[in-house]
């Protein structure tokens, strides 16, 4: 597998958003994908979650990476985190 790099908006909307990079790079690598606009793809997964974010309990975190895909490496352009 390539190697994956998160740009600085990536990272920061992981940390916002409740998003692990480990957890960015599974749902790459097993998640599933899906085209996305402007030639890109987005990797959908689900983690068991059982816990609270922002004060509601939710069981399930999905996080959806964006990426583009270049010849040496795959870019994380931006990453959604769903609760529910």
């Amino acid at each position: 597998m390539k190697a994956v790099r998160l740009t600085q908006r990536a990272l920061e909307q992981c940390r916002e958003r409740g998003a692990a990079k480990l957890e960015v790079e599974q749902a790459i690598m097993f998640g599933e994908r899906e085209p996305a606009h402007g030639g890109r793809w987005l990797y959908r997964r689900n983690y068991e979650y059982c816990a609270t974010w922002y004060g509601k309990y939710y069981r399930v975190k999905q996080v959806v990476p964006v990426i583009a895909e270049k010849a040496s490496e795959i870019v994380v352009i931006t990453v959604y985190t769903y609760y529910f």
